[in-house]
């Protein structure tokens, strides 16, 4: 068995926000889940400030900032207000994504061959302040490319279309969208771009993605709160780490 190298965990911490603001109160903090889970072997903290503040608020981003020691993933929607509050924080990572209002969750991958230059105008004061800047998009070859062409460093590919086909027992279905998702990480790696993926990864589905050599980080998060209700915050996470681990081991 030769392994693979040590795939990265980053945990999305939004929807601690989310039972929070179900109540208006200020119980249970996004802060405390991230040190939760850097203590149980995250690698990184992911929190997606929505412009309708849904779940993540201001004042979550700036307590993550100040009280974490691993890098924070900053996800956010191409506007002039996220990039402003991007560029005081400075977050180790920023993740541009699609938003909608309308939407229970992201749908989908950012359309960045149809907007090349406009993204690459927003994207490079945050590249000059030090952020690694990465698109959340799909496999397509050309979205791929365009990342590349505007100077991202790091995609990340959309799981969700994979992850939602397995849940519906499409299982032929979800071996093409899962060999173009391969395809799709071979491309980038070719094109000097770091990969990563997420959306949707459970236990049962997250081994085929995390054995794909060219993924350097899985960020996971609506599966890993629901799950830490039953088991914990801190074995949730542990559990994902085996099987990540586990996957890594190849032939």
């Amino acid at each position: 068995m030769k392994p693979l190298g040590r795939l990265r965990l980053g945990v999305n911490i939004d929807h601690v926000a989310t039972v929070r603001n179900a109540r208006g109160s200020t119980w249970p903090e996004p802060l405390r889940a991230a040190l939760l889970a850097e203590a149980a072997g995250a690698d990184g903290i992911t929190a997606h400030l929505r412009e309708d503040r849904r779940h993540i608020r201001d004042a979550d981003i700036e307590a993550l900032v100040a009280g974490l020691s691993i890098p924070l993933n900053f996800e956010c929607a191409a506007t002039a207000e996220m990039q402003a509050i991007a560029l005081r924080h400075k977050p180790h990572a920023i993740c541009l994504v699609p938003e909608k209002r309308e939407e229970r969750t992201t749908e989908g991958g950012l359309d960045v061959a149809g907007d090349i230059d406009r993204l690459t105008d927003y994207i490079a004061p945050l590249r000059e302040a030090g952020a690694r800047v990465s698109m959340f998009i799909g496999h397509d070859p050309r979205q791929i490319e365009a990342s590349a062409k505007i100077g991202a460093a790091v995609i990340e590919l959309h799981t969700g279309h994979y992850s939602e086909l397995l849940a519906d027992g499409q299982d032929d279905a979800a071996a093409e969208e899962l060999e173009g998702l391969r395809r799709g990480a071979k491309l980038a790696h070719a094109l000097g771009l770091e990969v990563h993926a997420g959306h949707g990864l459970t236990y049962d589905n997250v081994a085929p993605i995390a054995a794909m050599p060219e993924v350097m980080e899985l960020n996971i998060g609506h599966f890993l709160i629901g799950e830490s209700i039953f088991r914990g915050l801190g074995p949730a996470i542990e559990e994902m780490r085996r099987r990540m681990d586990a996957a890594r081991e190849v032939q």
